[in-house]
């Protein structure tokens, strides 16, 4: 059966649906246009898409691990309530499996994989908005091959990680720091330059060494950008379990920590405002 591309920017039009969906839709039903359109609104792809425009920061992050392959995903939703619902938890752990098996070079490649239903992603996605009814979007995805941990700390906080060695306590415990600590970089050799310069220039730029002379603010400036800078690197923290020992020391001798991504659900995201005392007193005036 063929048709036009005019028929299908038609269908699209009316009803918000992917080109893929439109043009699906017109070859199951022959042209048939009120078939098509009817066939979407079936499938909740016509609502699906104009579900889009809406805020969607709530969520989960979740991962998935196994002979060696680890991936953590975060999906987002509009609202807590469906986070915790269970099918759309199922819907996050199916993503991160599909991510860990194919090995996806971006988002669009995670969206057009074949999911365990023979669907791709993206059509599991917009099947799920349909039956949830919020909207559902992928943000963004991480892949580690070699000795992989992780940590999910209630669904909000994730952590994958990448060593050296199969030390299997270890590597649970420091994504665990890492998600409790929420360091940028392994090491120092992995800050950019830039980085430094920036907060170097911050520094010098503080009231409280104003009247200092400029070698004495140089040397005092150098020692607070150290300080900050081993805080926000891994192998520099105290460990969480023993503040007595860095992870430096932690790892000395076993193994050592290649990568490691960390996920916090929303960050970076507008959220929906809400003032709860305002809407009861809309109510009571309205």
């Amino acid at each position: 059966m063929t048709f036009s591309a005019a028929q299908v920017k038609e269908l699209r039009e009316k009803t918000g649906a992917g080109i893929m969906d439109a043009k699906k839709a017109l070859v199951e039903h022959n042209g048939d246009m009120e078939k098509a359109m009817e066939y979407l609104r079936q499938k909740g792809i016509a609502s699906a898409d104009k579900k889009m425009n809406r805020i969607a920061a709530e969520g989960v992050i979740a991962s998935y691990v196994s002979n060696g392959v680890g991936a953590m995903v975060e999906i987002n939703c509009e609202t807590d309530f469906v986070a915790k619902n269970e099918e759309f938890k199922a819907l996050a752990n199916e993503i991160a499996k599909v991510a860990a098996d194919v090995n996806p070079s971006s988002l669009e490649e995670l969206n057009a994989a074949k999911t365990s239903s023979g669907s791709t992603v993206e059509e599991l996605i917009k099947e799920k908005i349909a039956t949830i009814g919020e909207k559902i979007t992928l943000r963004r995805f991480v892949r580690y091959e070699g000795n992989i941990g992780t940590y999910i700390h209630n669904s909000k906080i994730g952590v994958l990680l990448n060593a050296s060695a199969d030390e299997e306590t270890m590597i649970k415990d420091i994504c665990l720091h890492i998600a409790s600590s929420a360091p940028e970089f392994v090491s120092r050799a992995q800050i950019p330059a830039s980085v430094i310069e920036e907060e170097t220039r911050i520094e010098m730029g503080k009231e409280d060494l104003a009247s200092k002379p400029e070698q004495i603010r140089a040397k005092i400036v150098e020692g607070r950008v150290n300080k900050l800078m081993a805080q926000r690197c891994l192998l520099e923290q105290p460990f969480v379990k023993n503040p007595d020992q860095t992870i430096e020391q932690l790892i000395s001798g076993k193994m050592e920590i290649k990568e490691f991504t960390r996920f916090m659900l929303g960050e970076g995201l507008e959220k929906r405002q809400e003032n709860f005392a305002e809407e009861v007193m809309g109510q009571i005036k309205g």
